[in-house]
C-alpha cells in the first residue's frame, strides 16, 4: 500500500462539498448551509434540604437551518415559503449530505418536519459579483445525524 493510499483515508472532508435534498429530490447546489445545532436545556432542581442545585436535562430543541444559493430560475423554494406564509405549511424531509472528494456520501443529516420561516431574495449591487444569493431558512422539529457501515465500506473512510 503506497503513502497516497494510506492518507486517502485520513483526509479531510471539504466544508464545501455537499447536497441538499427535500423530500428525496435533489434541491440543487447550495453555497452555503448554516445552524445546524442542536441543544439541552439545563434544569436546576434541589431536593429538600439539599444545598447543592442539581443539574438535570431538560428538552431538546434544535436551531434553525440557513441555506443560501446562487439565484437560479427554480421558484420552489420561494413558492413553498409563501404557502407557509399564507397560512398553508407544508412540512417536508431535508436532508444534508456531506461529500468526500470522490463524491461519494460521508455523512447526512437527515432533517424532519422541516418548513421554511424566512426567505430572502438576493441584492442588487453593480460593484459586486455576490449579491445575488437566495437565502431561507427552515425550522426543523429534529435532525440525526446517520453514518456507519453502509457508508465507511462504500466511501472507504475509517470510521
Amino acid at each position: 500500500m503506497s503513502f497516497t493510499d494510506m492518507r486517502r483515508g485520513h483526509d479531510h472532508v471539504g466544508n464545501y462539498n455537499f447536497n441538499v435534498e427535500i423530500d428525496g429530490i435533489s434541491a440543487g447546489s447550495f453555497k452555503a448551509v448554516d445552524g445546524l445545532s442542536a441543544k439541552v436545556a439545563v434544569i436546576d432542581y434541589q431536593d429538600g434540604h439539599d444545598l447543592v442545585a442539581r443539574k438535570r436535562p431538560g428538552r431538546t430543541s434544535y436551531g434553525d437551518i440557513t441555506l443560501k444559493r446562487g439565484y437560479v430560475e427554480d421558484k420552489s423554494l420561494y413558492e413553498w415559503f409563501m404557502a407557509v406564509a399564507n397560512g398553508k405549511v407544508q412540512r417536508k424531509s431535508v436532508s444534508i449530505i456531506l461529500l468526500n472528494n470522490h463524491g461519494d456520501e460521508v455523512v447526512r443529516y437527515n432533517l424532519f418536519e422541516a418548513w421554511p420561516s424566512e426567505w430572502k431574495g438576493f441584492g442588487l449591487d453593480g460593484k459586486s459579483d455576490d449579491t445575488s444569493v437566495e437565502e431561507i431558512v427552515f425550522c426543523v422539529e429534529k435532525w440525526e445525524r446517520v453514518t456507519g457501515e453502509a457508508f465507511s465500506t462504500r466511501t472507504g473512510v475509517v470510521r
